[in-house]
């Protein structure tokens, strides 16, 4: 039991945050994050903790799939490369993400029409207070796009190698899901697919004006 639990959902942590997050599901309590107005997207963000194992694997499968896409960290330092073991999980799933380095928040720079993608309940309640009264934007959870749903995709980082595959296996079903949902997102002509540092730049929103309103 101990050695499934490990391999399909990381930790017993995981998997209670994952029942949670299907209780949330069910109850409704989940709706005001789900996609309304699928033709106002104009980019996908994945997001997560550090950026640089579940939203970098998310963002190497849909810069593939040529979406209009970014990703950042809720928490992590902008520049952060991917650890040893995601790059390992990615290779032997066909992705590289040597080149992938994370972006902070702060140094995000916030475009009208950002689908934020989140990979946890928690996660999506934060950057939804973070966003304030921004309405140009809409978060959701990766993991509705899942088959089946799954509210709650339990961060990989210093787990082990099983769960690593099966966490970003299904971050790819989801973002392959996704990319059938959205087929009018993407990229610009003419225009790379970097990484998630590369939304930073003069325009990125000042850490002031990211802080919670009311």
């Amino acid at each position: 039991m101990k050695t499934f639990i490990r391999h399909r959902f990381g930790t017993f942590r995981g998997l209670v945050r994952t029942m949670l997050g299907y209780a949330e599901l069910a109850s409704g309590r989940l709706s005001p994050f789900k996609l309304r107005d699928p033709a106002a997207v104009r980019r996908v963000v994945f997001v997560c903790h550090g950026n640089i194992c579940r939203s970098a694997y998310a963002h190497m499968i849909a810069n593939r799939l040529g979406m209009h896409v970014a990703s950042l960290g809720l928490s992590t330092r902008t520049g952060n490369a991917s650890p040893k073991p995601a790059l390992a999980a990615a290779t032997r799933l066909g992705v590289d993400m040597s080149a992938h380095r994370a972006c902070a928040l702060e140094d995000f720079a916030i475009q009208p029409g950002d689908l934020f993608l989140v990979m946890e309940v928690r996660q999506a309640h934060k950057l939804r207070r973070l966003l304030g009264s921004r309405r140009d934007v809409h978060v959701s959870l990766l993991g509705l796009w899942g088959r089946p749903p799954m509210p709650h995709l339990h961060d990989p980082y210093t787990l082990c190698a099983p769960y690593f595959e099966t966490c970003f296996k299904r971050v790819e079903l989801a973002v392959e899901r996704l990319a059938q949902a959205l087929p009018h997102v993407r990229a610009p002509e003419g225009q790379g697919q970097g990484q998630g540092a590369s939304a930073a730049g003069a325009d990125a929103m000042p850490a002031a004006a990211m802080a919670p309103q009311g």
